[in-house]
């Protein structure tokens, strides 16, 4: 195994790392969160005291200040799987005469995704401000329960609409906030809500087409050589018919970057597919992963319905109004109507 596969090998671990305290962030009582703090307690046995400081101060600067890091690391990772796909197989498909539009596929979806990445990021994610503050605070109830009345910001020293939060990261309230994304170094709240969702749509397109034309690729390949319908020699000198196992490890040592980039992009569809399908879930119920994390916490029921008065702590999703009235009010916040209607 030559280093630069190891350096990829480690490159990921590293990600997968990153993934998880990425989850944990901004979650104080998640599971993962509570895995990681017992985990950093078995650990600080082992690790020196010095080294403990110089991680602390690391984490504390990529996960609690605003930091273009995670920007550039996307960035990399993009390009280092869009030069393997255009150098080799990008290359090999062209030689076997693949469809030129199943080609230009993932760069197509690329630009889209690159045009929702700058919108995400560059856009007001619905920063509350004194001016802006007085509308803010009319167009979402207070639920009693997750939204209290009356809650002043310390930092902002304004009363927190419902469904505001403050970030610390970003130094102001966020009008419907739902996350810091350190990958977008921006919050994600009801102003680019319908950006981020687009961003993670095609952002996980482009990842399956990439997977999807390289597998195509090697399958191809198997198909032109025969390889299923052959046989190997084991140590000992037996035959044996070609089975999965051997024909990934042909592939891999034939085609090594190739593979490698396969079982990423793999590995970042299912990831991705995941976490949209979460974040399709959230818009269609009308809800923000912040919200969803604190009513885990209080309890829940997703549909408004009339609440006992021994039950009062109990959160009820009270903004939900079906459908497409939610998905609707994704793509076209109730701010923006509001100022069509003056």
């Amino acid at each position: 195994m030559d280093f630069l596969t190891l350096f990829l090998i480690y490159v990921c671990f590293v990600l997968a790392t990153i993934a998880l305290l990425c989850a944990c962030s901004g979650r104080r009582e998640s599971f993962l969160t509570r895995s990681a703090n017992s985990a950093s307690q078995v650990v600080s046995f082992v690790i020196p005291t010095w080294l403990q400081r110089v991680t602390h101060r690391v984490l504390h600067r990529l996960f609690h200040t605003r930091s273009c890091v995670f920007v550039v690391l996307h960035i990399a990772l993009q390009a280092a799987v869009y030069w393997e796909y255009s150098w080799e197989v990008c290359v090999y498909c062209w030689e076997l005469q693949f469809p030129l539009l199943l080609l230009l596929l993932p760069y197509l979806l690329l630009v889209g995704n690159l045009g929702c990445f700058l919108l995400c990021s560059r856009a007001d994610p619905g920063v509350i401000t004194k001016s802006n503050h007085g509308s803010l605070v009319k167009i979402y109830a207070y639920d009693g329960v997750l939204f209290q009345e009356g809650i002043v910001c310390p930092t902002c020293q304004v009363e927190k609409p419902a469904r505001s939060k403050h970030c610390s990261l970003c130094g102001g309230c966020v009008h419907r906030f739902d996350h810091h994304c350190v990958w977008l170094n921006n919050c994600v709240g009801a102003s680019n809500g319908h950006y981020f969702l687009l961003y993670l749509l095609t952002l996980t397109a482009t990842a399956a087409a990439v997977a999807a034309v390289t597998t195509a690729l090697l399958l191809r390949v198997v198909l032109l050589a025969g390889l299923m319908q052959g046989s190997y020699l084991d140590d000992q000198g037996e035959e044996h018919a070609v089975d999965i196992l051997f024909l990934i490890q042909h592939l891999f040592l034939t085609f090594p970057r190739i593979v490698f980039m396969l079982g990423f992009v793999i590995l970042l569809t299912l990831v991705l597919g995941v976490y949209c399908c979460f974040n399709l879930y959230l818009a269609l119920t009308n809800q923000t992963s912040n919200e969803w994390f604190k009513s885990r916490r209080s309890g829940c029921s997703h549909h408004p319905t009339l609440q006992p008065p021994q039950r009062r702590g109990v959160y009820k999703n009270i903004y939900s109004k079906g459908v497409w009235m939610n998905l609707k009010e994704i793509f076209k916040p109730p701010m923006v109507l509001e100022r069509k209607k003056k």
